[in-house]
């Protein structure tokens, strides 16, 4: 009954509706961490294609050329240099082309 604490109508205060809550939200939480894992990989692919797209390359050919150089730097890496440093992300297109 402690974890059902501030759960709307019968679910925090009847004892079978919290423990069927509880069976549900802990389905939920588990489900969505991994929707939060490949949501946020979406959004890393996004970045990275709006970031090289600005530098004239698309995001496959980019990553085939990181591929085949051997450059070692994952989506969130790239994501995050596309956003927060384009000069950097700038000099990793000048190294794959």
């Amino acid at each position: 009954m402690k974890q059902t604490k501030g759960m709307r109508h019968g679910r925090s205060t009847k004892e079978r509706q919290a423990k069927e809550a509880l069976l549900h939200a802990g389905n939920y939480s588990f489900a969505h961490r991994k929707d939060k894992k490949s949501h946020n990989r979406k959004l890393w692919n996004i970045k990275i294609n709006a970031g090289s797209r600005e530098l004239g390359m698309s995001y496959s050919k980019l990553i085939g050329a990181l591929k085949n150089k051997k450059i070692l730097l994952d989506r969130k890496i790239l994501s995050d240099f596309a956003e927060h440093h384009p000069k950097t992300f700038a000099k990793v297109l000048e190294a794959v082309k």
